[in-house]
C-alpha cells in the first residue's frame, strides 16, 4: 500500500466510513490475454440536498438522466490490473477515496496503485467538497464512496466471467464546437468570469478539441465498456434546476441506450474551457455524433501489457496579500455582477481568512500514469489548466496521451504560470484556488518522468 499522507486542511479531515458492500469473486489465475469486465451503479440523491458548482448553495428539484459510477477494469496477464472509474460529481478529495481504494485493493486484487478515479465535474450533483459558501454533503459522500467501491466490485466480477479474447478498439477524433477557452481578456485588463462581458479582446489561453475514444468488445465483437475524454467544464442541462450528470453524461448515457455495452466519459484538463455558446441540447447530439463518428474508425490495437503508477507529490499553500486579493475580488465583481457582488465578495472574504494560518503549509497529494498497450492516460488532482495539459501531452514519450483530470484527489485549480500574472477567478486565492504558483510546472514534470518510466518498463 502507498503512504496515506495529506495536507492537513480542517476541511480534509475526517474519513468517512461507509457499508461493506459484498466482494465480487475474480479468478484466481488468469490465461494469457486481454480481459474486460465494466459496471455502472447510480448514486441516490435527493431534493434537500445542496447541489455543488457555484458561488452559493443551489437546489434541485428532480433528477435528468443518472448520477453514476461507471467502472471498467482491464486485465493483460501477467500485469495486474487496472481499474478505471468515471464518478458524476462535480469533485472530490482523498481522505474519502483513500479508504475506497484501500478496500478496492482488498476485495479486488487490484493495487491501489492501479485504481483511477476521475469526475465528471457535472456542476448539478449534490456537493461532495467544501468550497465557496457551502460544505460537502455528507450523507452523499458516504454514498460516493459505497457505489464507488460497488461498481469496481461489479466490474471485476464481470471481468472475471470474460475470456481472454477481448480487445481494445481506439481512435482519436476531434471536436472543436464544444467549448473554448473561457478565460477572455477584457477591455481593461481583467480576465473574464462571469457576468457582463461585451468589451471581449481574446482568449488568453488554447483550447484542446481532442476526443479520443476506447472502445472494449469481447471475442465476438460485442461491445462491452466505452470511454470517451474531451475538456470543457461540464455545465449544461435539457431542463433547469435538476440534478444530472450534465451534457457529456447525459451524452454518454444514451449512447449507451443506443450501442450497449457501458459507457463513460473522462473529463480532460479543462479548468481554463468551458462552453459559451452552445446550447445543452445541441451539445449533448454533437457530442453523442462525434463519438459515434470516431467510434466507427476505431481499430484494433495491440495491447502487450497494462501498467500504471501512482505517485505522492508534494505542493504549499500559496502566500498571498489580503488587501490585493480582496481589491481584484470586489473590483470585478462590482463592475461585473453588481447585484450580487458584496454576497460574492464575502464568501472569498470568508475562505482567505480560513486559509490565511495555513499559508505555506506543505501538502500532499496522488497524481497518477497508466498505459493500454501504446495509449497512455495520466491522473490529475486539481482542475488542470489546458495549457499545462497540452504540455504533458507533448512532451509524453507516447505518441497518445490523454488527461483525466480531478483524479484520486481534489486541490483546487492549477494554474500556469502565466495565467497567475492575468489574474482571474481561477488564481484568486480560496478554497478553490490555494496552491503556490509553479505547483502546475512541476505537476507536468514529474508526470512526464513517470511516463518515461512507464515507457522504459515495456
Amino acid at each position: 500500500m502507498m503512504t496515506n499522507s495529506r495536507c492537513f486542511f480542517p476541511l480534509l479531515l475526517g474519513t468517512l466510513f461507509f457499508a461493506s458492500v459484498p466482494l465480487a469473486s475474480h479468478a484466481k489465475s488468469t490465461p494469457p490475454g486481454l480481459r474486460v469486465g465494466a459496471a455502472a451503479v447510480s448514486f441516490v440523491a435527493d431534493d434537500s440536498m445542496e447541489i455543488a458548482g457555484s458561488i452559493l448553495p443551489g437546489k434541485a428539484m428532480g433528477q435528468e438522466g443518472e448520477l453514476r459510477a461507471v467502472a471498467v477494469v482491464l486485465e493483460k496477464a501477467p500485469h495486474p490490473k487496472v481499474a478505471i472509474v468515471a464518478c458524476d460529481i462535480l469533485m472530490i478529495t482523498r481522505d474519502l477515496l483513500d479508504p475506497v481504494v484501500a478496500e478496492i485493493e482488498k476485495t479486488t486484487g487490484i493495487p491501489a496503485s492501479h485504481v483511477l478515479i476521475n469526475c465528471t465535474h457535472t456542476h448539478h450533483a449534490p456537493s461532495t467538497v467544501k468550497v465557496h459558501g457551502y460544505g460537502r454533503n455528507e450523507t452523499f459522500c458516504k454514498e460516493v464512496q459505497k457505489k464507488v467501491l460497488e461498481a469496481v466490485q461489479k466490474a471485476d466480477a464481470n471481468l472475471a466471467k470474460e475470456k481472454e479474447d477481448c480487445q481494445f478498439h481506439f481512435a482519436l477524433g476531434h471536436e472543436d464546437t464544444i467549448g473554448q477557452n473561457s478565460r477572455q481578456m477584457l477591455s481593461d485588463g481583467t480576465i473574464y468570469w462571469t457576468g457582463e462581458r461585451g468589451d471581449f479582446v481574446r482568449p488568453t489561453g488554447p483550447f484542446d478539441p481532442e476526443l479520443p475514444v476506447f472502445a472494449f468488445r469481447d471475442g465476438s465483437g460485442k461491445l462491452l465498456a466505452l470511454m470517451f475524454n474531451h475538456s470543457t467544464h461540464t455545465i449544461g442541462l435539457r431542463a433547469g434546476g435538476k440534478r444530472s450528470p450534465s451534457f457529456y453524461g447525459l451524452a454518454a448515457q444514451e449512447l449507451e441506450q443506443d450501442m450497449g455495452g457501458v459507457v463513460s466519459f473522462l473529463e480532460g484538463a479543462s479548468g481554463s474551457t468551458h462552453n459559451l455558446f452552445v446550447p445543452s441540447l445541441t451539445a449533448i447530439t454533437k457530442m453523442k455524433q462525434s463519438v459515434s463518428e470516431t467510434l466507427a474508425r476505431a481499430q484494433p490495437r495491440e495491447v502487450h501489457r497494462i501498467a500504471a503508477m501512482k505517485r505522492s507529490f508534494t505542493f504549499k499553500v500559496r502566500q498571498f496579500d489580503e488587501a490585493r486579493e480582496e481589491a481584484a475580488v470586489t473590483n470585478y465583481c462590482q463592475k461585473r455582477i453588481p447585484t450580487r457582488a458584496e454576497d460574492t465578495a464575502r464568501v472569498f472574504r470568508n475562505m482567505r481568512k480560513e486559509l490565511g494560518p495555513m499559508q505555506g503549509q506543505e501538502c500532499t497529494t496522488w497524481i497518477q500514469a497508466m498505459v493500454i498497450g501504446d495509449v497512455a492516460m495520466v491522473g490529475v488532482p486539481a482542475e488542470f489548466f489546458t495549457k499545462l495539459g497540452l504540455d504533458i501531452k507533448n512532451r509524453s514519450p507516447f505518441r497518445h496521451t490523454y488527461i483525466a483530470e480531478l483524479a484520486n484527489d481534489w486541490i483546487g485549480y492549477i494554474p500556469d504560470q502565466d495565467a497567475f500574472q492575468l489574474g482571474g477567478y481561477q488564481v484568486w486565492t480560496g478554497f478553490h484556488s490555494y496552491a503556490e504558483p509553479g505547483t502546475g510546472e512541476r505537476m507536468v514534470d514529474a508526470v512526464v518522468e513517470m511516463l518515461r518510466e512507464l515507457q522504459g518498463g515495456r
